[in-house]
Order: structure tokens, then C-alpha cells, then sequence
């Protein structure tokens, strides 16, 4: 069988050697220099290719088993649609603005199965929360901590990005979706900020951004709320930049020329917040589920922390990311989740047998999502 991977990034590399390891895989970007970490690995090919284009999309991956987008979330909506519409099974972890499941129908009668937003978070998220409403009569409320950070502070920013800077932006201006009393509220991005202690490494900040995604619409729980984690401080920074108007896309005038602010912005901070090679960094997750079962309260949680690793060089973000990613794809691959249509990972957490399937994958690789139950 044979794999398509869009996007040969930080996080789409993992993606193409895990791959690798049992398909075909045909890594595809514009970007000259990650094709060229690939070329000559066992089971790859690369091909140089402008994935902005969806009919350029259609004709690369016609003929595929199966395709991986690992694109900016820009590109995801167009991307996925183009796949959908070759025919081909594809699990997607571009972080696209648009609501997905309006694919549903394309994806149905094309005869796909189609795993969106597995990533973390979104991603295995979603699916742990979707499995705990099998093991609750009754689901009262849903809190999601996460957060990807290097291992080492640095001045001023304490704070590296391992995938797309512009997603990273995404965070600190799409206003965050939440769910109170059964109603959605929308507040502000980077609002909110407590204190939440993470073991392991310590204290750190959280603040509301908008990582519930299609949980707001799938699952009937009456609160609940997705926070990003950072260094303390960082948050300040964020918001110093924002209301000083650091993050608007409307242009203003420069010795002559219009160029946004968010544009500036965007130049000036993607060059620090790299992760270079060999900078380590972690990925810190916290999900709580409260409800009850039979009539007794229950507060059902995972917890994941996971390291840099120091053998394969592979950053933290781009592992629990990734292999959350071929994961799903190889649980399409076995057959046992196949069914026409676009799936959000809550919907693949309603079936133990998928949630055992997922986590095992990513055990095997030192992904290790740690449950407890109380009460």
C-alpha cells in the first residue's frame, strides 16, 4: 500500500519515516531543503510540488491508497477537499479554520474515510474525551490543558514553536469557543489566565484559546473549556503585542508602502521561536472528565508528558502529533474503522476497540497517555 504526505515539515517528517516503516510513502513540499533530509530513506520518494494549488493536490494524489495532510491550516480546508474528491483515505492534521464536517458529504459519496484533526490536541483530545462519555452515565464537564514548550527557557520569550509559526499566531487571535451551562461563549483569546501546576515540570500558565473545535457541537457536556499552557509570563507578552495592535491585519503605511502589522510581527518572531536541530522541547496534556456512573460521581483523567528524543532527534510536538496521526491512518489501514464519511476524533473515542488500537500505536513509540480514575 502506498502513502501520500502533504507537508515535509518539522511535523510532516516524522510523519513520512513512521510511515515509512510499512508503506510506500511520497513525501510532497515546496521546500527543497526538508525533501532533501528524505531522499534515499528506505520506502521514500519525494517530489518538489506548490500544495496551494487544489487541482495541482487532486492530480498528485489520484492513484494513492491513502494521504496525509500535514499542511498550514490555511491550505487545509482546500487540501482535504481536493483529496476527498481523487477518492483517496486521509487523515488531516492541518489546524484549518473551517468547519470540516461540511466535507462529510463529499467524503461519503466518494466512498473515504477521512480522520480529521488527529493530531494532539486536536486530536488525541478530542478522542479521549469522546471515550469517556462511554465510561460516564452522566457527562457534567470537560477541561483540556495543553501545551508544547521547549525544554529550556529562554529570554524574552520563553517560548519555541515546532509547528507552523502562523498556527502558533492562530492561538493568541481566534477568539476561543467554550461551552458554560450548556450554552457556547466566545471570549477573547489569551483570557482568563490562571496558574495550573503540571508534574513533572512544575508551574505553569494557562489561558482560553479555541482547541475545542467540533467538541462544541458533538458532545452534549455543560462546561467545557480547552486552555493552552506556556511558561509564566509569556501570556503578558502575547497580549501586550495585541492590544497594542502588534497582531492586526489591516496595512499601515511604512515609508511609503502598506504592509501589516501582523505581517511585521509574524517576520520578526518566527525567527526566534525556532526550534532548531537538536533543541529539545516537551509536550504537557492534562484532560479532565467529570460526571457520574450508576449514581456515583466519577472524575476520570489522562495525563500525557513527553520528552524530546534524544535517539531519533524527533522534536516532542512533532511525535505526539504525528504518531497520533499514523496511528489513525494505520487503524484505517487494518480495516477496523472504515466507514465512508469525515470523522472527527471523538467520534472514533466512542469505539473502545479503536481508543485501545490508538493508544497502543503510540505506546509502542513511547507515547504513553496515563489514565486514573477517582471515585
Amino acid at each position: 500500500m502506498n502513502v501520500i504526505v502533504l507537508g515535509a515539515g518539522l511535523v510532516g517528517s516524522p510523519i513520512i519515516l513512521d510511515l515509512a516503516i510499512d508503506f510506500d510513502v511520497l513525501a510532497v513540499d515546496f521546500n527543497s531543503k526538508a525533501l532533501e533530509r528524505l531522499e534515499g530513506k528506505r520506502n521514500i520518494k519525494v517530489k518538489k510540488a506548490d500544495l496551494s494549488n487544489p487541482a495541482s493536490v487532486s492530480e498528485l494524489v489520484s492513484g494513492a491508497d491513502f494521504a496525509v495532510s500535514a499542511v498550514p491550516g490555511s491550505l487545509g480546508y482546500a487540501t482535504l477537499e481536493a483529496i476527498i474528491a481523487a477518492g483517496v483515505h486521509a487523515v488531516d492534521i492541518a489546524f484549518m479554520p473551517e468547519d470540516v464536517l461540511r466535507l462529510d458529504g463529499l467524503a461519503k459519496s466518494s466512498g473515504v474515510t477521512v480522520i480529521s484533526d488527529m493530531g494532539v490536541a486536536p486530536g488525541m483530545s478530542n478522542l479521549l474525551a469522546g471515550y469517556a462519555g462511554t465510561l460516564l452515565d452522566r457527562y457534567e464537564s470537560l477541561e483540556i490543558y495543553v501545551g508544547g514548550l521547549p525544554k529550556i527557557r529562554t529570554w524574552p520569550w520563553q517560548y519555541k514553536a515546532v509547528f507552523s509559526p502562523a498556527d502558533v499566531l492562530e492561538e493568541y487571535t481566534r477568539p476561543a469557543r467554550l461551552v458554560r451551562n450548556g450554552n457556547v461563549v466566545v471570549l477573547p483569546a489569551l483570557s482568563e489566565p490562571e496558574l495550573i501546576e503540571i508534574e513533572g515540570i512544575g508551574t505553569l500558565e494557562c489561558f482560553n484559546s479555541d482547541g475545542l473545535r467540533s467538541l462544541i457541537y458533538t458532545m452534549n457536556v455543560p462546561d467545557m473549556v480547552e486552555k493552552t499552557m506556556r511558561y509564566p509570563g509569556h501570556s503578558e507578552l502575547m497580549r501586550v503585542l495585541s492590544s497594542a495592535g502588534f497582531f492586526d491585519t489591516k496595512p499601515v503605511e511604512v515609508g511609503g508602502q502598506f504592509i501589516s502589522p501582523l505581517a511585521i510581527t509574524s517576520k520578526l518572531l518566527f525567527s526566534q521561536w525556532k526550534l532548531e536541530a537538536g533543541e529539545q522541547d516537551l509536550t504537557a496534556m492534562k484532560i479532565i472528565a467529570r460526571g457520574s456512573k450508576e449514581g456515583v460521581s466519577k472524575v476520570i483523567s489522562w495525563s500525557l508528558l513527553d520528552m524530546y528524543d534524544l535517539e531519533t532527534g524527533v522534536h516532542s510536538m512533532a511525535r505526539t502529533t504525528g504518531y497520533a496521526a499514523t496511528a489513525a491512518l494505520r487503524l484505517i489501514a487494518s480495516g477496523l474503522f472504515n466507514q465512508p464519511g469525515v470523522f472527527v476524533p471523538e467520534a472514533i473515542g466512542r469505539i473502545p476497540a479503536c481508543v485501545d488500537f490508538m493508544l497502543n500505536e503510540q505506546r509502542s513509540r513511547g507515547i504513553i497517555y496515563r489514565q486514573t480514575v477517582a471515585g
